[in-house]
């Protein structure tokens, strides 16, 4: 729910950055400088929202995310560690500073938020399964933190979809309590995300008004991104708009307004090589990669082998202040090695990219316990 922009930017002349100074302003708010940050927290808290996905063709995504700002000091157990004492917490789908959840208690409880033709099926779908609801509950309060697949299906009318979320009626409707506030990812084991009452996983907190949690939400996403759009397509509303945050800018070669921090400007820039999950929130919104990058890229994991170009967990390469290729890498966890099938070059490569994605993969290798295996 972005914001418009405010009022008084009318009478401000908007930045003029250069291609190059967009870019940089990015990269150096997405910790992605040659300075590395050095501690989990700080990165989660400056990032606002670090994507869970538990795809583990190389790593789970959050974990690339994470290793590619820490670098080899990252401990993959202080994530669980961090959950468990509420340090952070997973709303969304997206791990968080535990100190967040006052910016989402009001939305919340005003749940599902709008008139929108979807939001109301959406609480009608919850409202004609209160039943199962109420069953959830029951079972969360009686054994405490549980997967999905361990709690019972009493929905009156299943979930339909035409998407892999179909008859998924338990899920969904965890789903649908979660965003009520009710209950709440309280880890993840063997069999996914574990579930409890929302009460007993977050950390106690005031509830911060609607409009100034929207407006704060926004200012951290701003942060994080450096330069962003003020509206973006809904899906990606939560990930890549600024609303009202920050000033407006205008970017050489590059079409439209669009929002700075004004703490990234005239800030000094050293680069560094990077390899990227395919959704860290550098390239994540395709259309704004492609903007300030001039970089092609989507993840081709859905697609047929055959009509991949760059592999199915093809991970970006960041050189500096540019996207410069993708890495086609796999994790084979049973001979002890990250395989390494493709290094594609979108232009010819520099002698210190090369060095330095070879130097990024033996790092990436040794963190995960495994051998290089180069093509």
């Amino acid at each position: 729910m972005p914001r418009s922009p405010r009022a008084g930017d009318m009478a401000l002349e908007p930045h003029r950055l250069t291609a190059v100074q967009a870019r940089r302003i990015v990269v150096r708010a997405q910790l992605l400088a040659r300075s590395r940050p050095t501690s989990l927290l700080e990165v989660v808290r400056h990032l606002a929202a670090v994507q869970v996905d538990n795809c583990r063709h190389v790593a789970p995504s959050h974990e690339l995310v994470l290793w590619s700002r820490l670098g080899a000091q990252f401990d993959v157990a202080e994530v669980d560690r961090r959950l468990a004492d509420g340090s952070l917490i997973e709303i969304g789908g997206m791990l968080r500073p535990g100190e967040d959840i006052a910016l989402y208690r009001a939305e919340m409880a005003a749940w599902p938020g709008g008139e929108r033709p979807w939001q109301q099926d959406l609480a009608e779908w919850v409202a004609v399964n209160d039943e199962g609801r109420r069953a959830i509950r029951h079972e969360l309060e009686v054994e405490g933190p549980l997967p999905a697949r361990a709690l019972p299906d009493v929905t009156l009318v299943p979930w339909r979809s035409s998407g892999w979320t179909n008859d998924k009626n338990t899920m969904r409707l965890l789903e649908m309590m979660a965003r009520r506030g009710e209950v709440a990812v309280a880890g993840r084991g063997p069999d996914g995300r574990e579930w409890d009452l929302a009460e007993r996983v977050y950390p106690d907190s005031p509830t911060v008004p609607l409009e100034e949690a929207l407006r704060i939400r926004d200012e951290r996403r701003l942060t994080a991104l450096g330069v962003a759009r003020a509206t973006v397509p809904e899906v990606f509303e939560d990930v890549s708009s600024a609303g009202a945050a920050g000033e407006p800018a205008v970017i050489e070669g590059v079409k439209g307004t669009w929002r700075v921090d004004p703490g990234q400007l005239g800030q000094s820039f050293g680069g560094r090589t990077a390899l990227l999950s395919p959704l860290d929130r550098l390239v994540f919104d395709r259309k704004r990669t492609l903007e300030l990058f001039g970089f092609d890229y989507q993840l081709e994991m859905y697609k047929p082998a055959a009509k991949r170009r760059w592999g199915y967990w093809a991970m970006p390469v960041l050189h500096g202040d540019r996207l410069i290729g993708k890495v086609d890498a796999q994790t084979d966890r049973t001979r002890g090695v990250l395989r390494v099938n493709a290094i594609h070059e979108d232009a010819p490569w520099p002698g210190a990219a090369r060095g330095g994605i070879r130097r990024e993969l033996a790092g990436l290798a040794e963190w995960l316990g495994v051998e290089l295996q180069l093509p």
